[in-house]
């Protein structure tokens, strides 16, 4: 009866109380507060131990302890301190109702649509594949009805075993190799010049910023039979959001919603509108009270607002290791390719910018434009052939000086550079990839991440094969199927190839006619600028051209 569980990390202590002893005069409460307060010391000992034997931590600890969107360690591992965190997790919208579940995913769908039963057996197809579900009706609108979603530890572990989901499993150690006492002094004379040369501006102060610290550790694919090799200091946050949004969105482009080969899938349920919207949430508001010098950031959002999203920052480089974390590979790439592009822009605007300089430089010791200006006396022909009048050669005088300001001398040399830089560009971009993937740990990455459509795996499931170099069963397509959508794409490719070439080629008899149709204008002005007039309507008609077969 008298008998008190406390689990504190991997050590549970039970403490029995017999009987007898409630018939004397001791307080019971004192004696389990004081059980507690040693439960308290052995855990900070436990976290010691733990620190020197995997120092590595998750992310979400490097965060400000007013965070109310991470929950901390000490609140899982002691039952009086866990049962505050839900309290604060029910007002940031971020959790279900009782504050533990996380919203991984977020659905929108109107009462008054018709599509009930296709969303109804969706619903039911989501909670069989394991994922909970919450739903609440808008403050605004109650016409508008929001589904939570939120995937448990079970179902995590499952699909990100399918979807090759790479886990932090062991730390980086690096090894410093020996040096010489000599050494040694010339490098600290170095650093101490170094200190007292200005910083460099454009890298970020990690000492004003300490969560600009990430995780530095060895990724593998996760799989459950080999869990204990992996970093897991709380279930809740070893996957991060990011993860958790894709792995619930690989689910949803999955679940059928009715019975049919091609009836599954969220992106059909958006398409005929079954569903309004369907996103995951962000981590909290990206703006806090307080300086993130001195208390802290607030989330992974307001860190990543303050440290690259915000004008102030903009000559800086970019914390490519918080956009990872935050987003995913996949968009850490792109702005780490975005940034290297920027970056390499650079030599060539310069270079660029003094051919424009040399131009007007030159403008008055141009032979060409100052023959044309005055040329008076060469009446050229004209432009079209009834309504176009004859012109002077001194008149495109302005034309030919504002010609010789992009096509000079020098443009040959920037051409020729221009050649130099794009291919520099693309080797050293490789180079810079590579490093990237050696840091990030994505050197398989493009192999293991590659997926089944799902459509086609609805499809072609039940017909299966052994793959004969990785050993497992895939699904199969019959030789004269794929010929036969092969032919299909192919013929799809190329009229598709051909209107665009009768785009353009329309394009060019429609400048060619309309010439002589705006130089016969009523209006003065269309009619003096007749070649503007033509130019700009086919660059208008191109524009619009490009919009429809980009839809299309």
């Amino acid at each position: 009866e008298g008998r008190e569980d406390l689990q504190v990390n991997q050590l549970e202590t039970q403490i029995w109380i017999k009987p007898d002893l409630q018939k004397t005069d001791v307080d019971f409460s004192e004696i389990l507060n004081a059980i507690q307060e040693i439960a308290k010391d052995v855990n900070i000992f436990f976290d010691e131990l733990e620190g020197v034997n995997s120092p590595s931590k998750d992310d979400d600890s490097l965060l400000h302890h007013g965070n109310l969107t991470s929950t901390s360690d000490d609140a899982s591992r002691l039952e009086v301190v866990g049962e505050e965190v839900p309290n604060k997790n029910k007002t940031n919208g971020l959790y279900f109702r009782d504050g533990k579940c996380r919203i991984d995913y977020i659905l929108v769908y109107r009462k008054s649509n018709p599509q009930t039963e296709k969303r109804e057996v969706f619903e039911r197809n989501i909670r069989a594949e394991g994922l909970q579900m919450e739903k609440e009706s808008s403050v605004t609108n109650s016409d508008i009805i929001f589904v939570k979603l939120h995937a448990p530890w079970e179902v995590l572990g499952k699909y990100a075993e399918l979807m090759n989901v790479r886990m932090p499993f062991r730390r980086k150690i690096y090894y410093l190799h020996r040096r010489y006492k000599f050494m040694n002094r010339i490098e600290k004379q170095i650093s101490r010049f170094r200190g007292w040369l200005p910083r460099k501006p454009m890298k970020l102060d990690k000492e004003t910023l300490p969560d600009l610290e990430d995780n530095d550790c060895y990724t593998a694919p996760f799989s459950q039979q080999r869990i204990h090799h992996f970093i897991i200091h709380n279930k809740d946050t070893f996957f991060n959001n990011a993860t958790r949004s894709r792995i619930v969105h690989h689910i949803l482009q999955r679940v059928k919603y009715e019975e049919g080969k091609n009836k599954i899938g969220l992106n059909r349920l958006l398409s005929n509108g079954s569903y309004e919207a369907a996103f995951p949430l962000h981590e909290g508001s990206y703006r806090s009270k307080n300086s993130i010098k001195t208390h802290g950031a607030e989330n992974h959002r307001h860190l990543l607002y303050e440290c690259w999203a915000s004008w102030g920052v903009w000559y800086k480089y970019q914390p490519l290791d918080l956009v990872r974390r935050y987003f995913g590979e996949k968009i850490g790439l792109y702005f780490a390719w975005l940034g290297w592009y920027t970056g390499m822009l650079f030599p060539a605007a310069f270079i660029g910018l003094f051919v424009f300089l040399y131009g007007v430089t030159t403008l008055n010791h141009c032979q060409v434009s100052k023959e044309v200006c005055q040329a008076t006396d060469i009446i050229m022909c004209p432009i079209c052939d009834k309504y176009c009048p004859f012109m002077r050669l001194s008149d495109s005088c302005i034309y030919a000086k504002v010609t010789h300001l992009f096509d000079n001398g020098a443009t040959v040399f920037f051409a020729v550079f221009m050649a130099v830089w794009a291919t520099v560009f693309l080797e050293f971009w490789k180079r810079r990839r590579a490093v990237i993937a050696y840091d990030w740990d994505l050197i398989d990455w493009e192999e293991e991440e590659e997926e089944i459509r799902p459509q086609f795996e609805a499809k072609y499931s039940k017909k299966e094969r052994m793959n004969p170099i990785s050993g497992k069963p895939e699904p199969y397509q019959a030789f004269a199927d794929k010929c036969s959508r092969l032919i299909v794409s192919a013929s799809g490719i190329f009229f598709m190839i051909c209107v665009v070439i009768a785009a353009v080629f329309g394009i060019v008899i429609y400048r060619v006619v309309t010439v002589s149709t705006f130089a016969a204008f009523k209006w003065a002005l269309i009619r003096n600028n007749s070649q503007v007039a033509t130019t700009g309507t086919a660059v208008c008609i191109n524009f619009c051209i490009i919009m429809l077969l980009n839809v299309v």
